[in-house]
């Protein structure tokens, strides 16, 4: 994944004097011929926008929709990442004490923005419980809903978080009460304000967990340097859906369908959070229409080359949603585009693919596939392009109005053969 495209090479190294002057003149002889042999190179992502289309298509958006996108901000954004990506978060590992600090946070954002709180008891958070096993070869495995959910964490991790080994052990032999750990998701809606189509639902996520500090989970020291903060991955995609709900939630004429904002625990660890959801669901699966994870928001540097001014989807064309970004790309400034190499293949490595396998049409969004510092310490808040990340806000905020407000929910491109086993589902969750 983390090739770069190399450079075209094999300049001619020798040419007379003379052939330069005979093709000078050749070309101011002949334009016509040379202008209708010429290839139009293919646009690069964030080149196939100009400054007019872009106020053009600003021009078009309705004034009170265009002052709910002005309050996506940079500098807000940089503070809330400046928090989340912090030191002190110890790079939000699932379970730690940096997570919870982290969905503490973001609860607070969405009680600021005046969300609906949607978990437990008339809080943010949908708290899932997982029982703790025994220590072998010093990882713990942790299991929720009878085993059909499972993930291994050093058993190191639990004992800082105040587990005790020994007990862990005589609990998992049955010789005292079952350990459990709590892992939650936090969940907000801004509700919808038609009298039907409030009861149908639009997800837009992030992962706010990432690796943490400790090498047995893929994090290695560099210069005494021995945290992995997760800005880009996927802080930038967790403030990003603070950021969102702060704006929509100002609109006066909500949505005609309600929007909800998740953020989940464990994706690092294998999805755990949003499959956790796809078998709990808070809202009925068969009346969500649509889901946007965002992953990698926050740097235009990847490694195949600059995407500044773009974002792209994962599986772009596996169903209608994706002029609808290219739609609120055109109008925002953004060049929504597939990647031909990655946008098929990284469809399944992350969040999305937990609610496309309930049926629901489910993509993530992104900016960079693989950057610089990917899963690595260096992966810091300083080095996020804030205005990119705010501009791309934007796009996306527009997107989501403009899904919830369809009263046609979206579909699985069945023409596609990747979607089979997503329509399969979709026509099962709908009794087709």
């Amino acid at each position: 994944m983390n090739e770069v495209w190399a450079a075209r090479r094999g300049f001619i190294k020798t040419v007379t004097r003379g052939f330069l002057i005979f093709v000078v003149v050749a070309a101011c002889l002949a334009p016509q011929g040379l202008s209708r042999q010429r290839k139009v190179a293919a646009p690069q992502p964030g080149k196939r926008q100009t400054k007019a289309l872009a106020r053009k298509g600003a021009s078009a958006i309705p004034p009170e929709i265009r002052a709910a996108l002005d309050r996506i901000s940079a500098d807000s954004l940089r503070g809330h990442l400046s928090f989340i990506a912090s030191d002190l978060l110890e790079g939000r590992n699932t379970p730690s004490r940096g997570l919870e600090i982290a969905a503490e946070y973001i609860a607070a954002q969405f009680r600021r923005a005046g969300l609906e709180p949607a978990g437990d008891a008339e809080s943010y958070f949908q708290t899932s419980e997982w029982s703790v096993g025994t220590a072998q070869n010093n990882f713990v495995e942790l299991a929720v809903d009878g085993g059909k959910q499972k993930m291994k964490v050093p058993a190191d991790q639990l004992t800082s978080l105040g587990f005790n080994l020994e007990q862990m052990a005589d609990a998992a032999s049955g010789s005292s009460e079952q350990k459990i750990i709590k892992l939650r998701n936090v969940v907000g809606v801004l509700r919808g304000s038609d009298p039907t189509l409030k009861d149908t639902y639009v997800i837009v996520s992030a992962h706010y967990d990432h690796i943490g500090n400790d090498l047995r989970t893929g994090c290695r020291p560099v210069n005494g340097d021995s945290v992995c903060n997760g800005a880009n991955d996927d802080g930038s995609g967790t403030v990003s859906v603070i950021e969102l709900a702060s704006a929509l939630a100002t609109l006066k004429r909500r949505p005609k369908r309600s929007i909800v904002f998740i953020t989940w625990f464990g994706e690092e660890k294998g999805l755990q959070g949003s499959r956790y959801y796809g078998r709990h669901p808070i809202f009925p699966l068969e009346k969500t229409v649509a889901m946007v994870n965002l992953e990698h928001l926050g740097r235009a540097d990847d490694n195949e080359g600059p995407k500044l001014g773009s974002a792209t989807l994962t599986g772009f064309d596996f169903t209608d949603l994706g002029p609808i970004f290219r739609g609120a790309g055109e109008k925002t400034g953004v060049d929504v585009y597939k990647d031909e190499k990655n946008s098929d293949a990284f469809f399944s490595l992350s969040d999305n693919q937990a609610l496309a396998d309930a049926g629901i049409p489910a993509h993530t969004l992104c900016v960079a596939f693989i950057f610089p510092d990917y899963h690595a310490v260096g992966d810091h808040w300083e080095k996020i392009d804030y205005s990119n990340l705010a501009k791309v806000n934007r796009m996306i905020a527009l997107s989501l109005v403009t899904i919830a407000n369809n009263a046609e929910a979206p579909k699985w491109n069945e023409a596609n053969p990747k979607t089979e086993r997503y329509v399969k589902a979709w026509k099962t969750l709908h009794n087709k």
